[in-house]
């Protein structure tokens, strides 16, 4: 096994031990409260630019699957966590978490204090950060690669992880199916049988053709539109707005993604073309650029918001919900226009987490009602889109 560590610019050092790839890797040091789900946080392109630490101290004890991918690679700079399970025990594993990473480049660090570097970053803020497990690399010499690393205030990873062409998502319906499992007792018109052995769904007809804009798409987003309803063609991040209106869609989705939303100014102008023009529905990073096209700002949190356990309260019903949210920047309430109406907030900090238009037909969320796996209480608002649509037509 090889030493490594893993460096903030603050100075502060955690040595380890190295696994995944034999590489050095920088970018901006986080946190993750989640409990499971590593890989769905490794493959979400909302991590880009990032290392990713888990405050779970066990991880990689179900290995690694070609089915729950969020994309098709790990989008993390690196991972940190306390204790490897080089010995997955799970009959959907493919292959051990430590060679998953190796394959893609991905390196890893374990036995660090998590509990430890996460307090820190709570009281510090999260903050650029250098892992290495390079033996002729000093401790001091990661702290200067973190220092020297760009920060994540300012970075446009949008596109890095954006697709470079269209394409319809799922037209032969093979994906996006919920997965269920396989109940005797349930009427077999409420199952079918998947190609991989797994049980899903049914999935309902097509109601609501819509154009999805990717910032960093996560699959079980477009999995979850399709499965209340919509067919999803998927664009550029950089489409114009004309080029989406031209498609003649019955609404229009605007994507989670990575880095800072401050910096996607030309996308903000498209985003501006479309508001009354067609239904809109954002989430996270879509909710942030809606908020920027409405003429707001957004604001970098001290770490961030990255887990499944975030409470947040609907301001309009007074229901409180728990939710899964991997965000870094919130939008600032004191810069929307008074057309614009702040729908949920965040009980552990008071900041935005939904608004809508009070005149058109557009609406978003700061966190993630697809998350999987994750609390399931935010998925109406899939159902909310469609009823949007229906009551605009």
């Amino acid at each position: 096994m090889t030493r490594a560590f893993l460096a903030l610019e603050d100075g502060r050092v955690f040595e380890g031990t190295g696994f995944g790839a034999a590489v050095t890797a920088t970018g901006e040091a986080c946190f993750n409260t989640s409990m499971t789900g590593y890989q769905e946080i490794l493959t979400d392109p909302s991590y880009r630019g990032q290392i990713i630490a888990m405050t779970y101290p066990l991880i990689g004890n179900y290995g690694v699957n070609p089915s729950d991918g969020e994309s098709d690679r790990p989008q993390a700079r690196g991972f940190v966590v306390e204790e490897l399970c080089a010995s997955p025990s799970n009959w959907r594993s493919a292959e051990p978490l430590h060679d998953y990473l190796t394959r893609w480049g991905i390196p890893g660090i374990q036995g660090v204090d998590t509990r430890a570097l996460t307090r820190h970053l709570r009281t510090a803020g999260a903050m650029r950060a250098a892992l290495t497990a390079d033996p002729s690399l000093s401790a001091d010499d990661a702290v200067d690669l973190a220092r020297q690393s760009p920060p994540m205030s300012g970075s446009d990873f949008v596109r890095e992880v954006t697709t470079p062409r269209a394409y319809r998502w799922d037209e032969l319906d093979r994906e996006s199916g919920e997965w269920t499992l396989d109940n005797p007792s349930e009427p077999e018109e409420r199952r079918v049988a998947a190609e991989r052995g797994e049980y899903v769904r049914p999935l309902p007809p097509v109601r609501h053709q819509i154009v999805a804009y990717d910032f960093g798409v996560k699959r079980n987003i477009l999995r979850s539109l399709r499965q209340h309803g919509f067919a999803v063609e998927v664009v550029p991040a950089g489409t114009p707005a004309d080029e989406v209106l031209g498609r003649d869609p019955d609404g229009i989705f605007l994507s989670n993604g990575p880095g800072d939303p401050a910096a996607l100014g030309s996308i903000h102008d498209e985003v501006r073309k479309l508001i009354g023009r067609k239904p809109l529905f954002g989430i996270c990073l879509g909710h942030q650029i809606l908020a920027h096209a409405f003429g707001g700002n957004t604001f970098k949190l001290k770490f961030g918001h990255r887990g499944g356990n975030q409470p947040v309260k609907d301001l309009r019903s007074g229901k409180v919900a728990i939710t899964s949210q991997n965000h870094g920047f919130a939008v600032d309430p004191a810069s929307l226009q008074t057309k614009v109406e702040v729908t949920h907030i965040n009980l552990n900090d008071g900041t935005v987490e939904g608004m809508r238009h009070l005149e058109h037909p557009v609406f978003s969320v700061q966190y993630h009602p697809e998350a999987a796996p994750g609390p399931n209480d935010a998925k109406y608002f899939f159902a909310e889109f469609a009823a949007l649509i229906e009551t605009t037509r």
